[in-house]
């Protein structure tokens, strides 16, 4: 099992921390750094900017929303910084949500699944350098009637084949990527419930396709507090708030991802109350209504050798790429996570 780390958003007030993160990932060896995008910073910009300065260590985007860019921006995207990074990058897409889709970008929220597979169609023969030309229900290339003509692509990736991720929360959506993706970016994995959640479904997906798990990278993303044992309630704690924002804040009533898939886990009345709470205001109560065993679950917490079990538990799990989110008040806090990382993969005899 490899690691990876997560930078999450830029613009969060830890850019100059984040970069001398992805710095000593680098240097300790840790595979790819994901960058993330919402409504603020764009993750090709801050990839750029690491790759820049990093040697060896993978950068990918975690993600690219399919809503704001059209599909063959995102493979001019991808091929220019796999080759300004020599080989270095890797594309992760995902649909976003409909608050952001519509909200932000305009984009109307229908039907994800068949325009996602769409997308991907088109990003990947735009980057095989053939002339593009398309016909689909949500793309069609060139439009018809008109002046446009088939193009292809000017700029030489570094790979013939750069890998592909999906963004995958539900059933559906975790099978189709493993049919037509090379990887699954997976957010509140629990070890305990990682087979009937989503390695089931990508399973199903892969042999829709001919194929196995072999090779798939199955990449979920874990904050990492490194600290004493008899404090793991007091770490947990420090997560409250960004699992209340997710179970309870993300997406509307009728459509959060995550609380759904907290249901699936098994804390349907708890994900209930998380998020009457949170749509009605109540964000501390959303934060203290959210369980210490949802918390831990999904986290990294204590000790390194605590870690290194719970690591062990994902790689049994079929985690391939286990991306950390290191987490301090301090630069120097999110350091020394990250070298607890290492030295937990080692302690769990994985590296």
């Amino acid at each position: 099992m490899q690691l990876g780390i997560n930078l999450g958003y830029w613009g969060a007030g830890m850019d100059a921390d984040n970069l001398a993160v992805a710095q000593e990932a680098d240097r300790l060896g840790y595979a790819v750094c994901w960058a993330a995008e919402a409504y603020g910073s764009d993750a090709a910009t801050v990839l750029t900017w690491v790759a820049a300065q990093t040697e060896r260590i993978d950068v990918g985007s975690a993600i690219f929303q399919i809503p704001a860019r059209q599909p063959a921006m995102t493979a001019m995207t991808a091929a220019t910084l796999d080759s300004l990074s020599k080989g270095r990058f890797r594309l992760g897409l995902g649909v976003s949500g409909p608050q952001v889709s519509e909200g932000w970008y305009g984009v109307t929220f229908d039907k994800p699944l068949a325009r996602t597979r769409e997308y991907v169609e088109i990003v990947r023969k735009a980057m095989t350098r053939e002339r593009l030309s398309y016909e689909g229900q949500h793309w069609t290339l060139p439009l018809p009637g008109g002046p446009g003509k088939p193009i292809k692509l000017t700029v030489h990736p570094q790979r013939e084949h750069i890998p592909l991720y999906i963004a995958a929360i539900g059933p559906k959506n975790l099978e189709q990527t493993g049919e037509i993706a090379d990887g699954a970016l997976l957010i509140f994995p629990s070890a305990d419930h990682l087979e009937e959640t989503a390695v089931q479904h990508l399973r199903a997906g892969r042999e829709k396709a001919g194929k196995t798990l072999d090779g798939f990278d199955i990449c979920p993303t874990l904050p990492l507090a490194l600290g004493d044992d008899k404090d793991v309630a007091a770490l947990a704690d420090t997560f409250r708030p960004y699992t209340a924002l997710y179970v309870g804040g993300m997406g509307s009533r009728k459509q959060n991802f995550y609380n759904r898939l907290a249901q699936r886990m098994g804390y349907e009345r708890e994900a209930a109350e998380i998020q009457d709470k949170y749509l009605s205001g109540d964000k501390q109560g959303a934060g203290e209504a959210v369980p210490h065993e949802l918390i831990d679950q999904t986290t990294l917490l204590g000790s390194v050798d605590r870690i290194a079990d719970r690591m062990k538990a994902y790689a049994a799990a079929g985690v391939t790429t286990l991306t950390l989110a290191p987490a301090g008040f301090t630069l120097d806090e999110r350091l020394a996570a990250l070298r607890a990382g290492t030295e937990a993969l080692e302690r769990a005899g994985l590296a």
